[in-house]
């Protein structure tokens, strides 16, 4: 985050919606939206959220596999290939 530019008051964000809107898709950058001096929300593009949740769902993924593998629920990939009918 650059503070100097993705810092906006919520009262500009209720005067000029598109052009914040467009800086937050433009950039990539999400903007922090704060009302009397504090953080109440996050603006971000679509795209920049879709690829942060997909990025959390595959790390999630990723996770549940490690806790699966450490507590030994495992298969060889010889089952996994017939389980799957992909003899």
């Amino acid at each position: 985050m650059k503070f100097s530019e993705d810092v906006v008051p919520l009262g500009d964000m209720k005067v000029n919606p598109g052009k914040i809107v467009r800086r937050a898709d433009e950039t990539g950058r999400p903007v922090l939206l704060t009302s009397h001096g504090r953080g109440v929300a996050v603006l971000q593009g679509l795209g920049a959220y879709e690829a942060a949740q997909e990025e959390r769902e595959f790390m999630r993924a990723v996770v549940a596999g490690l806790a699966d593998i450490e507590a030994g629920r495992v298969i060889s990939l010889d089952e996994a290939v017939r389980s799957l009918g992909l003899e």
